[in-house]
């Protein structure tokens, strides 16, 4: 994918993020309505530069004395507005022209999301902005967060300090949920970014700042990000990708994927959402973990601010059976291991915890254990129990003690392991104040112990970012493109279904490197004869023409004498749409699937999976973002739900893994010079240990007549 620098003169500045001077149009009295609140969290937040509000009907706004007119105003480095849509233009270009204002935040809505109107009265706030050098945030957002200036008309205000997270969202009022949630866990934040209409700064764009700014000394490495549209998938993989190598740690959710989400996405933002498959492909290339609601979220954000794993192998500490059964569950079914302790180490543990406990794991330390017991078990796992590589601590209460001494320990043992440690806390209403007196040493909480196990796992299957180098080896480039040459102009329009009769298919494919199962195109019912005895019998007969050939009884199997042979090609050349009989080897193996789509904006998806009827009814496919490297492609197979088969269960033998990475590997390098292929898919591959073979392959063109 490409990547095009953007000039950041007329976006993030200093005057945004560290103003010596804000004014806030529209500030007031009223804390209940927008304007009242931002001047409530700005004063609130200690900001500790100039605060100016202009509001022509009060003198005094919460200790602060109001300007009437905002050409009273002197020079400021900082906008926030909060009044209506349509006096936001004039003061934009007024406060920028006569009073050197280089950022603005826009709070009002009634913009591009709701009328035509609002969009044009949008794009003359940004022409003004561009034309005066000015960074613009919204409009139709809750604003902007960070340690210096709490430019926000909402709550929750979170723990601000530069080791937190930096959380950027395309939505106001999830924003506030995904805050909502963030604070009960104790997940601190350094900066929150409210992009809302993005008319200038995107999320793309924020995340460009901080990846071309990157300061590894003082910077935060966690980024949460909440998406609505992809506005620029190339900027997103580049500068994503780029943080992530940078030390960094990105995890995201993806909304509107789905038809009828893009609907709802659609009437709150005006975005379009994008296919499913393209983000997926997209987040696993740029290494960015994918959620998909808010409590996974910031659940993995907690997750990323404790030392990372280096292992799956896990120990559970509980005063509680159950919970610590589900975790067990939880986690194994994610690909974890809770493996059993046992030998001499574990005996001792036993004998100095009370009767009646178990250490085979989980270490159950029963409802009576204290402080002490819990203590004991977790200085084991860190100290004696090598194979451990974190430890997940469950304690709550019933309600009968507290819980102070016990989450002191807790605390205390977080600082000194050097193993992570996963507090989970599940009495978050009953020992409230336990709770909120370990969040406020600087610990997260995960209460609920089945959503951390879902959270991992999603964190353990992302892949690193990919490397941007493209697999050339064995791949004809210039023969594709004298290939795609030759096809007509205006293929794939409204003249031409865009199928490439099944010659050009076997053409491009052994242009790739992917080797196709031997066969014959004929409507010579002697020229088939003649193959079919060379290769040998059985063979397969397909009919050429209709693109659906088994709907229309246009495969026959099996055909084992030249006189079925004959049979079969008289019956397919009188189905409608047919211009011939393909005839091929039959051979067996495991039938697998690689396919792709064109998206819009994202480039070529490619799709592995099982193969034949499996593809359609399992829909267990795996998605990556052309051109794929050697990594990706294994990812992508491990991935699938079915790779047990792939890879030789039961005493059946697997497949050459290697050979069908290659493949998909391959294919995708073929996409990437043959942006003209919509569509295509190679189904069935036939794979055994040795090989991997294509049976069948399809590939749709779009061509365009460049006009002189």
């Amino acid at each position: 994918m490409r990547h095009e620098s953007i000039n950041y003169k007329f976006m993030i500045n200093k005057q945004l993020l560290h103003p010596e001077s804000i004014v806030v149009i529209g500030g007031s009295n009223n804390i209940h309505k927008p304007g009242g609140a931002i001047v409530r969290n700005i004063v609130q937040g200690g900001y500790r530069g100039t605060l100016r509000i202009v509001n022509p009907k009060e003198d005094e706004v919460q200790g602060i004395k109001v300007f009437h007119d905002v050409k009273e105003v002197p020079p400021t480095d900082l906008a926030i507005l909060v009044v209506a849509a349509r006096y936001c233009p004039d003061y934009v270009e007024y406060l920028a022209a006569e009073k050197s204002v280089q950022a603005f935040i826009i709070i009002s809505a009634g913009f591009g999301e709701e009328t035509k109107e609002g969009a044009v009265l949008e794009e003359q706030i940004l022409h003004s902005c561009e034309k005066y050098g000015a960074a613009l945030i919204g409009p139709n957002c809750i604003g902007l967060m960070n340690e210096w200036h709490h430019s926000v008309f909402t709550k929750p205000i979170p723990t601000l300090k530069r080791e937190g997270v930096d959380f950027i969202s395309g939505s106001g009022a999830t924003a506030v949920f995904i805050l909502e949630s963030a604070v009960t866990k104790g997940l601190p934040f350094n900066s929150v970014w409210s992009i809302g209409n993005g008319k200038q700064i995107g999320i793309e764009d924020v995340l460009q700042y901080m990846d071309e700014h990157f300061d590894e000394e003082n910077d935060s490495k966690v980024k949460l990000l909440y998406i609505e549209n992809v506005g620029n998938p190339d900027k997103l993989l580049f500068h994503a990708s780029s943080l992530i190598r940078k030390g960094c740690r990105i995890a995201a959710i993806k909304a509107g994927s789905s038809e009828s989400g893009s609907r709802a996405a659609s009437s709150h933002t005006g975005a379009i959402a994008s296919s499913d498959s393209a983000v997926e492909a997209l987040f696993r290339k740029a290494g960015i973990v994918r959620c998909f609601s808010r409590e996974e979220l910031t659940t993995v954000g907690c997750i990323f601010t404790l030392p990372p794993l280096t292992g799956k192998n896990f120990a559970i500490v509980t005063h509680a059976g159950g919970p610590g059964v589900m975790l067990t569950d939880a986690l194994s079914k994610g690909g974890m291991n809770i493996p059993k302790l046992e030998g001499p180490a574990a005996d001792e543990l036993k004998a100095q915890l009370l009767p009646g406990s178990s250490v085979s794991n989980p270490i159950d330390i029963l409802a009576t254990g204290a402080g002490k017991e819990l203590g004991i078990a977790i200085d084991y796992c860190e100290q004696r129990f090598d194979e451990i590589d974190a430890i997940f601590v469950i304690f709550g209460t019933p309600g009968l003690v507290q819980l102070y001494e016990a989450y002191d320990v807790l605390h205390q043992k977080i600082l000194s392991c050097k193993k992570p440690i996963f507090p989970i806390l599940p009495s978050v209403h009953t020992a409230g104040p336990e709770v909120a007196e370990f969040l406020k040493k600087g610990h997260v909480n995960f209460s609920d112990e089945v959503t951390l196990a879902t959270a991992l796992t999603q964190i353990m299957k992302t892949p690193p970012p990919a490397a941007p180098e493209i697999e050339l080896y064995g791949v004809d480039i210039i023969k594709i493109r004298e290939i795609i040459a030759g096809i007509p102009n205006n293929i794939g329009h409204s003249d031409s279904s865009g199928y490439l009769p099944p010659e050009t298919v076997h053409q491009l494919l052994e242009c790739a490197g992917i080797p196709m199962v031997p066969e014959k195109v004929s409507a010579d019912m002697k020229e088939l004869t003649t193959f079919a005895n060379k290769v040998g019998y059985p063979v397969v007969a397909k009919v050429v023409g209709p693109v659906h050939k088994s709907d229309v009884g246009g495969v026959a199997l099996n055909i084992r004498t030249p006189e079925h042979l004959a049979l079969e090609f008289e019956r397919m050349m009188k189905i409608e749409g047919a211009t011939g009989v393909m005839v091929q080897k039959m051979l067996k193996g495991t039938e697998l699937f690689i396919g792709a789509k064109y998206e819009q904006r994202f480039g070529h998806v490619v799709l592995c999976g099982l193969g034949g009827i499996f593809v359609e009814v399992l829909k267990d496919v795996s998605s990556g973002l052309a051109p794929l490297s050697y990594p990706e492609a294994y990812s992508m197979i491990r991935s699938l739900r079915a790779y047990k088969i792939i890879k030789g269960t039961r005493g059946q033998q697997g497949i050459n893994e290697q050979r069908y990475a290659e493949i998909i590997v391959r294919l995708s390098t073929l996409l990437r010079f043959a942006t003209e292929i919509k569509e295509m898919d190679i189904n069935p591959l036939l794979a055994d240990d040795k090989d991997v073979i294509a049976v069948d392959a399809r590939i749709r063109i779009e061509k365009n007549v460049i006009s002189s």
